[in-house]
Formats: structure tokens, sequence, C-alpha cells
């Protein structure tokens, strides 16, 4: 089962903490709390939720369902991205993994599925993301 980014995001937080907690790291190297705030977290979480739900129901479903699925999560992401300013480099291709990883795991071929549309399989999102 494909792992949340969120899920690493917080698994980050909490090794920085032990780490502080334990003296092993200057509090002026800790930055992940700082990168990933509650509100981020929780925002994210809550897109995810919505899009786990839209592919479970995907079943056998016509290229415009599953491009419609993917607009409505990255559309809710760059709202998350605008309100929280959250998303850099790393967490954008950590989402872009979930999303792939996440169709690809209920049945859809993405690399023939964006193929059909002249697009390369890294450019599933590209049309709507802002993040």
């Amino acid at each position: 089962m494909a792992e949340r980014p969120t899920t690493s995001w917080r698994e980050g937080i909490g090794r920085e903490a032990e780490q502080l907690a334990a003296g092993t790291l200057d509090p002026g190297c800790a930055c992940m709390a700082d990168l990933y705030p509650d509100e981020l977290l929780v925002a994210t979480d809550t897109v995810l939720d919505a899009f786990d739900a839209d592919v479970a129901g995907l079943n056998s479903a016509e290229d415009v369902e599953v491009f419609a699925v993917v607009e409505r999560v990255v559309l809710a992401l760059n709202a998350v991205d605008d309100t929280h300013c959250g998303y850099e480099t790393d967490e954008r291709e950590a989402l872009c993994d979930y999303i792939d990883t996440a169709l690809t795991e209920h049945g859809v071929d993405v690399a023939a599925l964006t193929a059909r549309h002249g697009l390369g399989r890294h450019e599933l999102t590209d049309k709507w993301r802002d993040w």
C-alpha cells in the first residue's frame, strides 16, 4: 500500500524531536516542525482522504473519470499549498509519487493512461498543478 508523504513527514518530525531531547541535534539545525506544521499535515491528509476514497471507487473507470479524480486532488493540494506555502521540491515529488502509486494499486495503468493522451507518465498532474 502506498505510504502517504505525510507519514514520512511526521516520522521525520518525531526523529528530530527525539534527537533534540537526547541532545544529539543542535536546536539551530532543527527544521522539520517548521517545514511541516500540523495545519499543513492535517490539511494534506484531508485532501488525500478524499483522493483515496475517489480512487477506491474507480473500478475500471474511463480515462475521463481517472483524470477527474487527479484534477480534484491536485486542485485541492493547490489550495493547501496556497494557504500553507508548504510544498517544496521533495514534497511535490512525494505527492506526485503517491498519486501515481495509489492509482496503480487500484488497477490504473498510469503509463498507458498518460500515453493515450500524449503525456509522459510524470506529466499526470502537470495540467492542474501549481505546487
